[in-house]
């Protein structure tokens, strides 16, 4: 037995080895166990303070690896070796690049958790800013793994400096090759912290009108009146005029009527106190202006103007609604007749009788 023990595999002894075995199991479980009672506790505790630190740990803590932490300890076995310098600097390199993807899942898991937890405190108050944290969320977890990237090659001796600069040359050829998609994302942003719109606000982009159901990191998704989806690229949106309908804090409403020609001057003078006298009847109006304003082709026209103290469209359509059947009302009882298109056909008689003299 003794014999087994003392063979020399790669540099150690069979009993080196399995002394190496025994640390490795040892520290793995140790690492384990420290994790799974430290997320117990933390949890138990957590549950008896309004404190969200707590809950963040052990929402982090759960995040931990079991194969990561198999490779470190494999790594500490080793340790109790001798293992030529490529064999232990391969080890080395392993638990390296095994630590630090496990520190940037514990970054990353951070990052998101508290994005999230900020994002669900916002969105009743400001959508714009909770759909703003999933773009910096985005990038945040960009920039950590980048960095995890750039430790880890500098760890295995990559000159990282040269790798840099690669990456800068290589980012310059992709950018041009995506230069739509950038655009888009850029845009993105400018809608996130500029806020031209939120998410709920009506609004019409060119032709096109809807709700802002989302602003993702390339398009914004609208719901239009007719039901359908409309997904429209965030660069087209900068790109073109928006009419935001969901900063609007009141309704301005102008209408035109047309009497007939035939209406007696003092009548058409008490049409615009008519005018006035309807649209402050209704509450929630202020009422601007109301005047005789030209001769039309086939009808005296007037021209008034009022506001709704609020913007809601349907509000706007029942009190024009209400203003219509009153000044019907009105005007039935004074009389006076709206106009319509017509035509008035002149006929000379005397020239008639002539060309039927001549005939």
């Amino acid at each position: 037995m003794s014999e087994i023990l003392e063979t020399v595999v790669w540099g150690s002894t069979v009993g080196r080895w399995a002394t190496a075995v025994g640390i490795a199991i040892v520290v793995y479980a140790a690492l384990w166990l420290l994790v799974r009672v430290g997320v117990r506790r933390l949890a138990a505790l957590s549950k008896r303070t309004k404190t969200e630190i707590d809950d963040l740990v052990v929402a982090i803590l759960g995040k931990t690896r079991g194969s990561i932490l198999l490779v470190i300890a494999v790594y500490a076995g080793t340790l109790s070796l001798d293992l030529p310098a490529r064999l232990h600097a391969g080890f080395r390199h392993a638990a390296f690049i095994a630590a630090a993807i496990q520190v940037g899942i514990w970054l990353s898991a951070a990052l998101s958790l508290a994005i999230e937890g900020h994002r669900k405190k916002v969105i009743a108050e400001d959508p714009g800013s909770a759909t703003g944290m999933k773009a910096i969320g985005l990038i945040g977890r960009g920039i950590i793994w980048v960095l995890v990237l750039l430790s880890v090659a500098d760890n295995v001796g990559v000159d990282v400096t040269a790798l840099v600069a690669s990456l800068g040359v290589g980012g310059i050829a992709i950018a041009l090759a995506m230069q739509s998609i950038l655009g888009d994302v850029f845009a993105s942003l400018s809608i996130i912290f500029d806020k031209p719109f939120l998410i709920g606000d009506f609004v019409r982009v060119g032709d096109y009108t809807g709700s802002v159901e989302n602003i993702g990191i390339k398009t914004t998704r609208l719901r239009s009146l007719s039901g359908e989806q409309l997904v429209i690229s965030n660069s087209d949106m900068l790109g073109s005029r928006i009419q935001n309908y969901g900063r609007m804090y009141e309704r301005r409403a102008t209408f035109t009527l047309g009497v007939t020609y035939d209406t007696p001057r003092d009548k058409l003078a008490r049409i615009p106190d008519m005018v006035r006298e309807a649209i402050e009847a209704e509450e929630g109006v202020r009422f601007d202006r109301a005047h005789f304003k030209e001769f039309g082709t086939y009808s005296l026209n007037i021209d008034a103007v009022y506001y709704v103290l609020s913007p809601e469209y349907a509000q706007y359509m029942d009190v024009q609604q209400r203003i219509n059947l009153d000044l019907l009302r009105r005007f039935e009882e004074e009389g006076i007749e709206f106009a319509f298109p017509t035509q008035v056909v002149q006929l000379n008689h005397a020239q008639e009788g002539s060309e039927a003299l001549a005939g």
